[in-house]
């Protein structure tokens, strides 16, 4: 099982600009936790999420000594691509595809189209520099846009994927609309049908049903597990204002009441746990 913590998600939409000393040291301190990989910022236009301008100046103060946890940085084009390609540091690069056309033109003025163009482009860039495009599949459960939808769907973007090498692909429940039963439907059709695909749940979720939805994606045979501490970040297009992303800590203690190992510095964990409550009242 796979942990994946995602700060620059839970960072990304706050208004207020959180320092970059802070951001740093709460980094570091996730770094100590043991995660598989964390997210920690994107190289994106500074004028679209001007709280990820200062990632690279980030970057450098992270400390990776003694940490087996894995960096990864969303791009939202090539030239990001370019731009986390140059930092040796950075495992993996996302990408956000979309199974809406209108989210993807909103989120990347781009149509679907034009993006799979565009990380076929940054598949052959970073082929042989020591990095793995990871491809967020948002909308994956339905859209607010009144567009057709259908697991079908999923898995026929999906298989455009494979066929450009791409080897882990999340679908994400961008606006939390996704059920148990859609969950387990989804995930179980997309195993089934690539199995040498690694998917990830990227689940937003109101607190009455995080457990539920993270259940559904372990039954259904998932795996890797993106969280933020606290459930702080999600979707600004959520309408319900308790949207966030699944708390880290329901995650851990899901695994734990399996009988599953979480693999985690439990210290570490709390520590980074009440740092977040600070970063986030404050800023």
């Amino acid at each position: 099982m796979k942990l994946i913590e995602c700060p620059r998600d839970a960072m990304q939409g706050f208004t207020a600009f959180i320092p970059t000393s802070v951001k740093t040291t709460y980094l570091n301190k996730l770094l100590e936790v043991g995660f598989d990989t964390l997210d920690f910022g994107s190289f994106v236009s500074p004028k679209a999420i001007p709280q990820m301008a200062d990632t690279a100046e980030v970057l450098k103060g992270l400390d990776l000594s003694g940490t087996s946890t894995k960096l990864l940085s969303i791009v939202a084009n090539r030239r990001g691509a370019e731009q986390a390609t140059y930092f040796d540091e950075i495992s993996y690069i996302g990408y956000p595809l979309s199974v809406s056309e209108i989210f993807q033109q909103r989120n990347t003025n781009k149509s679907i189209s034009e993006a799979l163009e565009e990380i076929e482009q940054i598949q052959n860039h970073i082929s042989g520099k020591g990095k793995i495009l990871v491809v967020y599949l948002s909308m994956a459960f339905g859209n607010p846009y009144d567009e057709l939808y259908h697991p079908d769907r999923v898995s026929l973007l999906t298989e455009k994927l494979s066929d450009l090498g791409i080897t882990i692909v999340a679908p994400s429940d961008t606006i939390g609309s996704s059920t148990p039963a859609s969950i387990i439907q989804l995930f179980q059709q997309l195993l089934k049908d690539f199995p040498h695909i690694e998917f990830g749940a990227h689940l937003h979720s109101t607190p009455s049903t995080v457990i539920a939805k993270i259940e559904a994606a372990y039954q259904a045979g998932c795996l890797r597990f993106d969280g933020a501490i606290r459930g702080f970040g999600g979707c600004p297009m959520a309408k319900d204002e308790l949207t966030g992303n699944l708390p880290t800590e329901q995650i851990i203690e899901y695994f734990e009441r399996q009988s599953i190992d979480p693999n985690i510095n439990k210290s570490a964990f709390e520590d980074a746990w009440q740092y977040a409550a600070q970063v986030f009242a404050l800023h």
